[in-house]
């Protein structure tokens, strides 16, 4: 025990890589999509060039795809491999990422929260915002993924499907990523780093600890489920060394900022 206090796992090695990947796919995919999209804008064009021109760009952004693929792939299997293990508390459960009751209940008791009108949820260990963003990494993989797929090989699919939807893959993957840019850097930056609880970053996606301050305050019936069922000690961890927090401000903070200035781009584009 360190003088900050104990510490526990909250994450293992593999879903901070898996998510390291989403973080470096997501990224190269906002910054090399939106100059293709904003290209009649100067700060596209500008951000093309210095990516090497279009062409380069868009070879850049289809590697990032090649990313996204991956990560996703691999999440895939990892959770077919907890079903075949007959894993329980896969689609059920405090520990599953499937919507339940419980979920909507306590987005209602927050929202009460916020207002002064009750108090605050006692979340497990997944919060309802958590879900949300889980399954919309499903929903934008599907979605932009698919059509990116049919405009990287128009050729193959045009064997099989009518030429409109190409103009219609071209509107759904713009749009939809467009909406992911903006969620991600807006709602989820906020919900996981900007909110006074984390500001001004949570760096446990980096660290894979979470304080046993924090763990009590944030996530009580997990702490309390873990502490009842004796496997709360089996998490216990080091504190996090000086390199880990230290590569944990660097890489967040570069993707807060990419993101922040993105945004303004975009909002400062539309205002025009």
């Amino acid at each position: 025990m360190s003088a900050e206090g104990p510490y526990y796992f909250r994450l293992n090695l593999y879903h901070r890589i898996l998510h390291g990947m989403v973080i470096v796919s997501f990224l190269g995919l906002a910054v090399t999509g939106l100059p293709l999209k904003y290209a009649q804008t100067g700060w596209g064009r500008w951000l093309s060039h210095l990516l090497g021109g279009p062409f380069t760009t868009g070879y850049l952004h289809r590697f990032f795809a090649i990313v996204t693929f991956c990560y996703f792939a691999l999440h895939l299997g990892y959770v077919a491999r907890l079903v075949l293990t007959g894993r329980r508390g896969v689609f059920w459960g405090p520990t599953s990422m499937v919507p339940q009751p419980r979920d909507f209940v306590q987005l209602a008791q927050h929202v009460r929260y916020f207002v002064g009108l009750g108090a605050r949820p006692r979340f497990d260990r997944w919060a309802y915002w958590e879900k949300f963003d889980y399954w919309a990494v499903f929903w934008g993989v599907a979605v932009i993924g698919a059509s990116g797929l049919l405009l990287w090989f128009p050729t193959f699919f045009s064997r099989y499907l009518p030429g409109w939807i190409f103009n219609v893959a071209i509107i759904i993957h713009s749009d939809e990523a467009l909406l992911a840019v903006a969620f991600i850097f807006t709602i989820h930056f906020f919900n996981v780093h900007l909110r006074p609880e984390k500001f001004p970053m949570d760096p446990v996606i980096f660290t894979g600890r979470i304080s046993e301050e924090e763990m009590r305050l944030e996530r009580p019936e997990e702490y309390e489920r873990l502490m009842a069922e004796g496997r709360l000690e089996t998490l216990r961890a080091d504190p996090p060394p000086l390199w880990m927090r230290n590569f944990s401000r660097v890489v967040g903070f570069t993707a807060l900022a990419i993101g922040i200035i993105l945004i303004w781009l975009i909002v400062a584009t539309a205002l025009r």
